[in-house]
C-alpha cells in the first residue's frame, strides 16, 4: 500500500488532461501543502445545473467511496408533517424508474458493497463504498433515484415504509429506556415551529397524516441537482468520474433555488421544569439543556471545551463530584451543534437513593466548583490533543475522507475546511471558555427535565412550563407551482452499466513471531501515522467462580482505573495528552486489551500500558462505585427487551454449561464479588503466557519486537480454564413443542430469537464457512427472503436476520429480531414457514449467483482500516488459519453448488418443531391457535421459569 503522510498526498490533477463540457467548471483544486498539515486533496466542480462535484484520488485500496448529500434535513420540515425528511430517505431506496422495486440494495450488495442513508436535522446522504470496477454502477443508480423517482413511488411503497420508520421509531425511540429524552428536552428548549424543537425521526401522528403528494412535493423542492454535492473519493481517476457525472447527472434538470437557514438560537429568561414518566428505565435522570450557538464558530469550540471540563472524562467536576463520590451512577456533560443552534447538555443519573432535586442542587454545585477552578492551558492541550488524533483516525478509510469534504462542502461551501476546524479549537483561550461560560451558561435558564420511572416519581422542580404556540408564524416552504421535470437523453438510461475487471483483490501480507510463549502476528499499513496493538489474555469469564459470575468484567474495570504511581485521574490524563487510548474489556475467553495510538507517541503510550499491567491498584473506592454502576446497568437492562432476550437466550441454548453464564454476571453473582476477588484474579487469572498480540499500523516487526518485550516481564502464571461442556445438537422436544415468552406488558415491539444448536464450531475453510455462504439468502443481508418479507413487503420489522455463531466452545443457528407488537403472531407463523421452506426447497439459482457475486467482491473492502486488518489478523492467529485462507474461502465460494447449499440447508438447520423458540414481548400478541398448538412457558426476565 503506499504511504500516505498526514497531508494524505495523493495524485495532482491536471487540468489539461480532462476532457471537460465547455459548461462544466472547475471551481477549486486542492493539493498537499507546506503550510498546511492537513489536506485532503480534492478537486471541484460545479456542473450546469448546480451539482456540486469533489473528487478525491486514493489509490491505497480497490475501493471507491460515493457520497451524495442533500442539503436537507428534519429543519426543512413543516409543523405537523415532522419526521418526513427521514421518512423520504426510506422512499429514496424503493426504487425509480430504471431501477426496479427492492433492487437498490440488491444491485449495491451483488456489486461487493455496502450502503446507506442517513438524516439529521440539516442534511440528508446517500452512500456506498464498493469495489472500484463499480463505480459506474454507483453513479447510474443515484443519477436515477435524483432524476426519475416519482413516477415509481406507489401508495404500497408508501405504506410499507411509513410501517418501517414507525417500527424504527419503536424500536430506537418509544420501546427503549430514556428514548424519548431528546424528543421532550427539544420540544422545551426551542420556540414553538422552530425546526429544532421536534427530532429527525418525527412524531407517529404526523407520519400518520402525511401523504404521497407530501412525498412527491418533498422531492421536487428539495433534491435538485443545485441543492447536492455529490463527492467520490476512492481508487479513481478524477477525468474518468467527472465524464461519468456529467453523463448520468449532467442532464437532470435544475431544482427549485435554496437557500442556507439563518442561524437560531433561543435565549431563555427562566428555567423550564419539565418531567417525564419513562415506562421502560429503572433508574431516574435529570437532564439539563442550555442553548448555544451554532457549529464552526469559535463559541462552539470553547463550548466543547467547557463540557470537557465539567462533565467529560473522570478529571472532570462532575465525575469528582458527583460520580466518584457516589453520589451519581453516571454523570457528563456535552455540547453539540448543528446549523442554526447548538445544546450544552447535562445528564445525571442519581445512585440509589439519591432524589433528582439533590442532583439539581448538586448541578449547581458543580458551576460554583468550575468557578473558583477557571481553566488552564492544559485543559485547551488536552483537549486539542484528543481532537488531532480523532481527526487523523478518522481520515484511515476513504469514507472517512469523503465524509469529511462532503460536509465541509455542504455547510460551509468549503470543502479544504479540515485544517481551519482545528485552528479553531487550537485558538482557543483560557478566557474565551470563561466568556462563553459567563455567556451561555452561568445564570442562565435551561430546560431541567426530570426522567422519572413507574416506581420512582420524584421530581427536580415543579413543573409549570407550557409550550406557547400563539405567537407562530408559518414559513413559505416552497411548494406551490412545483413540476416534475424528467431529464433528456442521449443514451439508454435504462440499461444498467457493468462492471470493469481491473478489480485485484490481495490480503494483507503479515508476519508472525513466537518469543517467551507469547504469539505475535502484525502487518504494515503506513497510510496514516497510527499503530493499533491488540492483546488477548487468556481467562475471561470461564474463570468466574460459580455464584461469581461478572468477577472477569468487573476486573476489566479496575483495570481501568489507578495504578500504584498514579491515580485513574493522572492515568488518563496522560492518556488524552497524547491523545492515545488503552482499554480494558473481558469475554467469554479473554481479558483483552486495545491499544491506539499515533506512531509518534507509541513509546510513551506503551510506558502507560506497561504500568498499567504491572502495578494496578485496586482501590476499595473505585471497586464500590464500579461494582454499583454493574448492578444498576445489570437493573436498568431488564427494562429493555432486546437485552432481556440476548441474555437469556444462551441459558436456554447451552443449560448447565459454562458458557450459559452472563459475562457480566447478574445482580445476585455481582452482589457476590469483593475487591479481594478481584486481587485474586489478577494474581492467578492474568497472565501473559500464552497471550497473543496483534499488530497493525505504521510501524514494522523489528521496531515493535522489542517496545514489547516489556510482556515478557509480566505476570507469568499458568491461568486454567475449567472444562465447557456444551450441548451438541438441538434442542429436545417433548410433547408440545415449547415457547419461552417473557412478558412485557403495552411492548411497542416483540423480540423473536429462534434458535439451534448446531455444533458447528468455528472454521475457516470447512462447513461453518460454508454454512455461512448457505444462510446469506436466507437471512444473511438485507436482501434476504426473510428480511424482505417481514420489512420491505410486510413493514412489521426494522431489520430481521439470521445467522451461525461458533468460536473454539460452540456453535449455533439463530433468528433474530423486533417485530411490531401486534403483528407477533402471524409473523412468528410466516418466519417458520420461510425457514422450512428454504431447508425443504433449498437456494434458487440466482440466489446463489447473488451470493456468490456479493461475497467475493466484498473482499475489497475487508482489508481497508486497522481494524479490520486486526480482525483479520486474530482469526488467523486464533485458529491457526493458513496464510492463504482468504484465496481458498474465494476458491470455495467460486465452486459451490447449489447441491452443496441444499445439503447443508438440510443438515444445519432443523424443522419448524425442533427450533427453540424465545419471545420477549406483550403475551396479549398471541392467538389461541397459538396457546393451543404450543406449550407456552413464562419466564421472568433473567430467564428463570415463573410459578
Amino acid at each position: 500500500m503506499k504511504k500516505i503522510a498526514i497531508t494524505l498526498a495523493a495524485a495532482a490533477l491536471s487540468t489539461a488532461s480532462l476532457s471537460l463540457q465547455a459548461q462544466t467548471k472547475l471551481i477549486e483544486k486542492v493539493e498537499p501543502s507546506k503550510n498546511q498539515k492537513f489536506v485532503i486533496p480534492y478537486s471541484k466542480f460545479l456542473l450546469p445545473n448546480g451539482l456540486t462535484v469533489i473528487v478525491h484520488e486514493d489509490h491505497s485500496d480497490p475501493i471507491v467511496h460515493v457520497d451524495v448529500t442533500y442539503h436537507v434535513g428534519s429543519a426543512r420540515e413543516e409543523i405537523s408533517k415532522s419526521g418526513f425528511a427521514h421518512f423520504f430517505e426510506h422512499m429514496m431506496f424503493q426504487g425509480s424508474d430504471n431501477v426496479a422495486d427492492e433492487q437498490h440494495f440488491k444491485i449495491i450488495t451483488e456489486a461487493g458493497g455496502t450502503l446507506n442513508g442517513t438524516t439529521n436535522r440539516d442534511r440528508t446522504n446517500y452512500f456506498e463504498t464498493v469495489p472500484k470496477n463499480q463505480l459506474e454502477k454507483m453513479l447510474w443508480l443515484e443519477a436515477d433515484r435524483m432524476g426519475f423517482l416519482l413516477d415509481a413511488v406507489t401508495q404500497k411503497k408508501f405504506e410499507i415504509q411509513r410501517a418501517t420508520v414507525k417500527n424504527e421509531r419503536g424500536q430506537n425511540y418509544d420501546n427503549k429506556p430514556y428514548g424519548l429524552v431528546n424528543e421532550t428536552t427539544s420540544k422545551a428548549l426551542y420556540p414553538f415551529g422552530h425546526p429544532y424543537s421536534w427530532l429527525t425521526i418525527g412524531y407517529i401522528e404526523d407520519l400518520n397524516r402525511v401523504n404521497v403528494d407530501d412525498l412527491k412535493n418533498f422531492f421536487l423542492r428539495w433534491y435538485g441537482p443545485n441543492n447536492a454535492t455529490i463527492t467520490v473519493g476512492g481508487d479513481v481517476n478524477i477525468a474518468e468520474v467527472l465524464k461519468l457525472v456529467e453523463k448520468y447527472f449532467g442532464s437532470i434538470p435544475r431544482g427549485p433555488e435554496v437557500t442556507n437557514m439563518k442561524p437560531s438560537y433561543p435565549s431563555l429568561k427562566e428555567d423550564r421544569y419539565i418531567e417525564m414518566t419513562d415506562q421502560y428505565a429503572k433508574l431516574p435522570m435529570l437532564r439539563v439543556a442550555y442553548p448555544t450557538p451554532q457549529w464552526f464558530t469559535k463559541e462552539e469550540a470553547a463550548l466543547d471545551i467547557l463540557a470537557d471540563i465539567i462533565g467529560g472524562g473522570n478529571n472532570s467536576i462532575m465525575y469528582q463530584q458527583l460520580v466518584k463520590s457516589q453520589k451519581a451512577i453516571q454523570a457528563n456533560a456535552y455540547n453539540s451543534a448543528s446549523e442554526l443552534a447548538g445544546e450544552f447538555t447535562i445528564s445525571v443519573i442519581p445512585s440509589p437513593g439519591k432524589t433528582l432535586k439533590e442532583m439539581d442542587e448538586e448541578i449547581r454545585k458543580v458551576f460554583t466548583a468550575f468557578e473558583a477552578r477557571g481553566v488552564q492551558q492544559e485543559d485547551i492541550d488536552k483537549y486539542f490533543a484528543q481532537l488531532e488524533s480523532q481527526t487523523i483516525f478518522g481520515l484511515e478509510s476513504v469514507s472517512g475522507k469523503v465524509s469529511q469534504l462532503a460536509a465541509y462542502q455542504t455547510f460551509l461551501g468549503d470543502a479544504n475546511y479540515i485544517q481551519k476546524y482545528l485552528d479553531n479549537y487550537r485558538s482557543i483561550t483560557p478566557k474565551d471558555v470563561m466568556q462563553v461560560y459567563e455567556q451561555f451558561i452561568k445564570n442562565k435558564g435551561a430546560v431541567r427535565l426530570s426522567v422519572m420511572t413507574k416506581e420512582n416519581q420524584n421530581s427536580a422542580g415543579n413543573s409549570h412550563f407550557v409550550v406557547d404556540s400563539s405567537h407562530y408564524q408559518k414559513p413559505d416552504y416552497g411548494y406551490a407551482g412545483l413540476k416534475y421535470n424528467k431529464a433528456k437523453d442521449n443514451f439508454d438510461r435504462s440499461k444498467m452499466p457493468v462492471e470493469t475487471n481491473d478489480l485485484n483483490i490481495a490480503a494483507p501480507n503479515f508476519w508472525e513471531a513466537d518469543k517467551e510463549k507469547i504469539a505475535y502476528i502484525g502487518t504494515v499499513v503506513d497510510e496514516i501515522p497510527v499503530v493499533n496493538i491488540y492483546i488477548k489474555f487468556p481467562g475471561g469469564s470461564l474463570t468466574d467462580q460459580p455464584g461469581k459470575e461478572g468477577t472477569a468484567a468487573i476486573f476489566a474495570a479496575m483495570m481501568e482505573e489507578g495504578t500504584k504511581s498514579k491515580t485513574a485521574e493522572e492515568f488518563s490524563k496522560a492518556l488524552d495528552m497524547l491523545g492515545s487510548s488503552i482499554s480494558f474489556s473481558a469475554n467469554k475467553e479473554e481479558i483483552t486489551v486495545m491499544v491506539r495510538s499515533l506512531k509518534r507517541n507509541l513509546d510513551k503510550t506503551l510506558a502507560l500500558l506497561e504500568e498499567k499491567l504491572s502495578q494496578p491498584m485496586f482501590d476499595g473506592g473505585d471497586f464500590k462505585r464500579i461494582l454499583t454502576q454493574s448492578i444498576e446497568g445489570y437493573k436498568n437492562g431488564l427494562s429493555r427487551p432486546a437485552s432481556v432476550a440476548s441474555n437469556v437466550l444462551p441459558q436456554l441454548l447451552f443449560g448447565n454449561s459454562l458458557y450459559a453464564r452472563s459475562t457480566n454476571g447478574t445482580a445476585q453473582s455481582l452482589g457476590n464479588i469483593g475487591l479481594e476477588d478481584i486481587q485474586h484474579y489478577y494474581e492467578h487469572n492474568f497472565s501473559t503466557l500464552n497471550a497473543k498480540v496483534v499488530v497493525v499500523g505504521d510501524i514494522a516487526q523489528n521496531e515493535i519486537m522489542p517496545k514489547l518485550s516489556f510482556l515478557e516481564n509480566q505476570r507469568r502464571n499458568m491461568v486454567q480454564i475449567p472444562p465447557v461442556n456444551v450441548p451438541s445438537g438441538q434442542v429436545a422436544n417433548t410433547g408440545k413443542q415449547k415457547i419461552y415468552f417473557i412478558n412485557f406488558p403495552g411492548a411497542a415491539q416483540t423480540e423473536f430469537r429462534i434458535a439451534t444448536n448446531t455444533g458447528l464450531k468455528y472454521d475457516g475453510m470447512g462447513d461453518y464457512f460454508k454454512s455461512n455462504i448457505m444462510n446469506y439468502p436466507l437471512g444473511g443481508v438485507f436482501n434476504s427472503r426473510l428480511n424482505l418479507y417481514l420489512r420491505e413487503e410486510k413493514g412489521w420489522t426494522y431489520g430481521a436476520r439470521t445467522g451461525f455463531s461458533g468460536n473454539k466452545f460452540v456453535g449455533y443457528f439463530v433468528f433474530s429480531g423486533g417485530i411490531l407488537a401486534k403483528a407477533t403472531d402471524s409473523a412468528f407463523y410466516d418466519i417458520m414457514d420461510i425457514m422450512q421452506n428454504y431447508k425443504d426447497k433449498g437456494v434458487q439459482k440466482e440466489e446463489l449467483e447473488f451470493t456468490k457475486s456479493a461475497k467475493l467482491q466484498s473482499e475489497a473492502r475487508q482489508y481497508e482500516t486497522g481494524i479490520q486488518q486486526l480482525s483479520y489478523l486474530s482469526n488467523i492467529q486464533e485458529y491457526d488459519l493458513p496464510k492463504d485462507f482468504a484465496s481458498q474461502q474465494t476458491q470455495i465460494l467460486k465452486n459451490i453448488s447449489t447441491q452443496e447449499i441444499n445439503s447443508l440447508a438440510k443438515k444445519y438447520l432443523v424443522n419448524a418443531d425442533q427450533y427453540l423458540i424465545l419471545l420477549v414481548g406483550d403475551k396479549a400478541n398471541l392467538s389461541p391457535k397459538t396457546f393451543e398448538k404450543y406449550d407456552i412457558i413464562y419466564l421472568d426476565k433473567e430467564g428463570n421459569v415463573e410459578k
